[in-house]
């Protein structure tokens, strides 16, 4: 009996001493970074961009990891656009997606799977980073849709620039100047301009964005917005006043460079080549900030100082100094605390830093230093962003396919061949969706 409770002792000793143990582990408390408090977190982002230009944004993304200690994680594919309404209509989507065609990002809006900014950022903080123009095409079925990360340049002039200098002309500041140099150029023996709109399935894009940078130039940016939504219809005496002076330059026999009919067979990557030549055979060439990938020497010519660019001026001075581009929004699926903090980065200009010094890069933040830009180019086309008045993305894209890629391009086609005007704009507004 007495061996009995001594073991019933020792056995209750030792029960005592394991849970006293236990009890000491459980007031075992690891030490918290007060400074990371989301390291070890994960977000995952989904994009458009491969290559190069996803180890340029995930490399944007290194001091911010260090700093916070969330751990992003990239996944970019070419097939970003059908795979991310696959993902997110199987219940798989990412954290944020990083969407190039704004529209895409505005069917999710719809169907209610996109967190809204307004809630996780307040808009004066929003107003410091953007310009008015960015908050309004992040604006989408009544919520803030996403931030802007990348920015691209449409309303550019290319130009000769030795042989212009060489030749006493100068930049013109407005439209009128604009023509007025062209006349000169006439004068003088030259063709102004060199235009291409043939682009195999595609052809007409060149010639929707002539109209979309008139169209900013001639209206004022509720009424542009209006046109791509379908509220105002191209048979509109704004849209027709649009390319009609688009026809000022298309249609004179003195200003394009193989005469009007060139415009419909060349082809808009060759299109600048005649600005390359010695003499040039063409002096002016309106296109976007991607073109130099299409000269001779693949962009050279501009680290040489043989080609140069200029702001395509204001039409109405009443509209300021429009953009006409494109560019990446990011949305948010998820609502997390690291996912909040992520978005807030990039609305920074910090967030870009690292790829806008790499090159080919334009950032839309208001905090994006312009010394950061590599190149000369790199940094006049940011310059042209963060004093625009007013930025609006590419109409076509924004439109529904069946128009903006369908009879916008056909319609601008028939035009520059000769069809009536009326009839031509009659003809999309009658292929709007119902």
């Amino acid at each position: 009996m007495r061996k009995f409770f001594a073991m019933l002792m020792s056995i209750t000793f030792l029960t005592l001493v394991l849970v006293g143990c236990k009890k000491e582990v459980q007031e075992v408390k690891v030490p918290v970074d007060s400074s990371r408090p989301l390291a070890g977190t994960t977000v995952n982002i989904f994009g458009a961009f491969v290559d190069v230009d996803a180890e340029r944004f995930t490399a944007s993304m290194v001091a911010f990891e260090e700093k916070t200690g969330i751990d992003i994680v990239y996944e970019g594919s070419g097939d970003f656009e059908s795979l991310i309404t696959v993902r997110v209509q199987g219940g798989d989507a990412p954290d944020i997606a990083a969407f190039p065609q704004p529209g895409i990002l505005g069917d999710f809006v719809q169907d209610g799977y996109v967190q809204d900014m307004n809630n996780w950022f307040d808009k004066s903080y929003l107003q410091k980073q953007y310009i008015d123009s960015w908050l309004d095409m992040a604006t989408m079925g009544g919520i803030m849709a996403g931030v802007w990360y990348r920015a691209n340049v449409k309303s550019l002039v290319w130009y000769p620039k030795k042989a212009f200098d060489a030749k006493g002309y100068k930049v013109p500041q407005t439209w009128d100047e604009m023509l007025a140099l062209s006349d000169q150029i006439v004068a003088d023996g030259g063709v102004p301009w060199s235009i291409g709109i043939e682009s195999s399935g595609a052809t007409g894009w060149v010639a929707t964005d002539w109209m979309e940078d008139i169209m900013l130039r001639t209206t004022s940016p509720a009424n542009y917005d209006k046109w791509v939504n379908g509220e105002l219809p191209f048979s509109s005496p704004e849209v027709e006043n649009a390319a009609k002076i688009m026809g000022e330059i298309f249609f004179n026999k003195d200003y394009v460079y193989g005469g009007t009919t060139s415009i419909l067979t060349v082809p808009f990557g060759d299109a600048a080549t005649a600005l390359t030549t010695t003499p040039p055979k063409a002096w002016l060439h309106r296109q976007a900030s991607f073109i130099p990938a299409f000269f001779p020497k693949k962009g050279q010519e501009l680290v040489d100082g043989d080609i140069d660019f200029f702001y395509l001026p204001p039409i109405d001075p009443k509209y300021g100094k429009p953009v006409l581009g494109a560019g990446d929004i990011y949305g948010a699926f998820n609502d997390r605390p690291e996912v909040r903090e992520v978005m807030k980065f990039l609305t920074t200009g910090e967030s870009t830093k690292e790829w806008v010094k790499a090159g080919g890069f334009i950032s839309p933040h208001k905090d994006a230093d312009l010394a950061w830009y590599p190149t000369v180019a790199d940094r006049k086309i940011g310059e042209i962003l963060l004093n625009a008045s007013t930025f609006r993305f590419d109409a076509s894209d924004m439109m529904p396919g069946a128009v903006g890629a369908g009879t916008f391009w056909t319609g601008m086609v028939d035009y520059v061949g000769g069809e009536d005007l009326d009839k031509v704009m009659k003809k999309i507004d009658a292929s709007w969706p119902e």
